[in-house]
């Protein structure tokens, strides 16, 4: 069995949401960071195996542009 795991994160201006899958793409573990830099070290810290990250930044009205009025 491959230990490489993939994880996405869904990065939000107070929180990080966290999914990792194994390499058969089963969810192997779900969580929610502080988006703090020694809480993100430490997640990762954590894991072992090649690990494969992608992320998201989820954009609010105000980083578009957008005030309300």
């Amino acid at each position: 069995m491959s230990s490489e795991k993939y994880i996405g994160l869904d990065v939000h201006q107070a929180t990080i949401s966290v999914a990792v899958l194994d390499s058969m793409g089963k969810l192997v573990m779900e969580s929610i960071l502080e988006t703090k830099a020694a809480t993100i070290l430490e997640f990762f810290a954590g894991l072992r195996g090649t690990l494969w990250v992608t992320a998201r930044r989820q954009h609010t009205a105000r980083d578009l542009g957008y005030v309300a009025q």
